[in-house]
């Protein structure tokens, strides 16, 4: 009899307040997506995904086709490298529509497993960079 190893699949984020409730936690920025990450202190739930594509990016053909492209990448490989007991926001560059699916789930792969600041937390200051 052979042992299959049980794999926990990433749970979807669908709600407003998940979504807001990531963006208080870590932010990472990509070529193709910035990756909101907040962990929930409940390690013994799965992984949580959710994926937003603004409507600068393009209109509703585009957006999901973005958006396609990122759950298939996160389905297939990123998945694995989510630590459970967090939520996962994925906010989509029209760059990732071109983008070859293996950069892009390489990119995906690469940016969940990093650590950009060790207290999880955004750095102070305005959004371009600039202090105050």
């Amino acid at each position: 009899m052979t042992t299959r190893k049980i794999q926990t699949i990433a749970g979807r984020l669908k709600s407003r307040p998940e979504f807001l409730r990531a963006r208080d936690g870590e932010r990472r920025k990509g070529r193709y997506f910035i990756l909101e990450v907040l962990d929930r202190n409940a390690p013994e739930e799965a992984p949580r995904a959710g994926f937003t594509v603004t409507k600068k990016q393009g209109n509703a053909v585009v957006r999901n086709r973005i958006r396609r492209r990122l759950k298939e990448a996160v389905r297939l490989s990123a998945q694995f490298a989510m630590q459970p007991g967090h939520d996962y926001v994925i906010v989509a560059h029209r760059e990732a529509l071109g983008a070859s699916f293996d950069e892009l789930t390489n990119a995906l792969s690469t940016r969940i497993s990093s650590r950009q600041n060790s207290k999880g937390r955004r750095p102070s200051g305005k959004s371009d960079g600039k202090q105050p």
